[in-house]
């Protein structure tokens, strides 16, 4: 079982966002199977960045906490639920669909089960180490990040 998230640490995460003007704040997960392949979610070609693989990943509500918005976008996307999460991995920064700078914080996590069911993504993979390399360059710089803190 992982430590709890350190309070500190999501607090000074969140204060350098907003000292950098960063204004929506999205978590995403790093979750593993059995095997240690990587859970990866597709966007459907009709939605922003269409055809893109990623990580469980969405945006903090108002008066949410990232701990929180983490067990939330996992369950609502894919139907797993969080049962501890672990080493903050890294953040990378990009424009919304509406223009908004965007940080998305992102976490190793544990889950109950390898069954996923779909809500907002047209497809999803348990990738090896080869299939990781469909996801952007950000999201290949956290899980080189997670290979490195997994050894």
């Amino acid at each position: 079982m992982h430590a709890p998230v350190d309070a500190a640490l999501l607090a000074s995460l969140l204060h350098a966002a907003d000292a950098e003007n960063i204004a929506r704040h999205v978590v995403g997960a790093v979750l593993t199977d059995a095997e240690g392949k990587v859970l990866l979610l597709r966007r459907a070609d009709g939605d922003h960045f269409g055809g893109l693989w990623e990580l469980p990943s969405g945006a903090v509500e108002s008066g949410e906490t990232l701990v929180d918005a983490l067990h939330r976008e996992v369950a609502e996307e894919t139907g797993l639920t969080v049962t501890a999460i672990g080493a903050y991995l890294g953040h990378f920064d990009y424009l919304s669909k509406s223009g908004r700078q965007t940080r998305q914080f992102t976490f190793a996590a544990t889950h109950t089960r390898d069954t996923v069911q779909l809500t907002e993504h047209d497809a999803y993979l348990w990738a090896d180490r080869a299939e990781q390399a469909r996801v952007s360059g950000s999201v290949r710089s956290v899980l080189a990040t997670w290979r490195e803190r997994a050894v």
